[in-house]
């Protein structure tokens, strides 16, 4: 359960302004529990709506940490920012620092579907490039992890 933001006149509701914000990112932030510490690796991801849900996808080794994480414990937390600015001010208390950002938590699954992963490939490769029309190697997609994460709850939050 999420706590209530304190600065609610930052908040971001607006479902269309949250996605605008989020394809405006280039780095997701995913942070995966341990047993003795958190683990959070920043990754390039796709971003798409599935059955009235936000998805973000992700690639990587098929080996490694990561994947290790994931399969112990599918819910992750993440975290996205974008729109950094120093705010100047007359003195030093006046300063601030323009930001948007959207934080929360989902539920991760590796996608083992090669049709899947493929599409899930052409998304990522679109929020960088804006191009969808890719051609992956069945021997590339036998060496990359793809995984799906479905946003269970998330707050997005600006400072002008």
């Amino acid at each position: 359960m999420s706590q209530p933001m304190r600065r609610r006149d930052r908040a971001v509701t607006d479902p269309q302004k949250i996605d605008a914000i989020i394809q405006s990112c280039d780095c997701c932030r995913v942070a995966f529990a341990t047993d003795d510490a958190p683990y959070i690796v920043p990754l390039n991801f796709g971003f798409t709506w599935e059955q009235g849900k936000r998805v973000f996808y992700f690639h990587g080794a098929a080996q490694g940490r990561k994947i290790n994480l994931l399969r112990e414990s599918p819910v992750v937390g993440f975290e996205l920012d974008t729109d950094h600015r120093l705010n100047v001010g007359d003195t030093g208390c006046q300063y601030s620092y323009r930001f948007q950002s959207v934080i929360g938590t989902g539920r991760a699954a590796l996608v083992e579907d090669e049709t899947q992963k493929r599409q899930a490939l052409t998304l990522l490769l679109a929020q960088y490039t804006g191009q969808t029309d890719w051609a992956f190697p069945d021997a590339m997609l036998d060496r990359t992890a793809v995984w799906r994460m479905e946003v269970l709850n998330l707050s997005c939050k600006e400072h002008p």
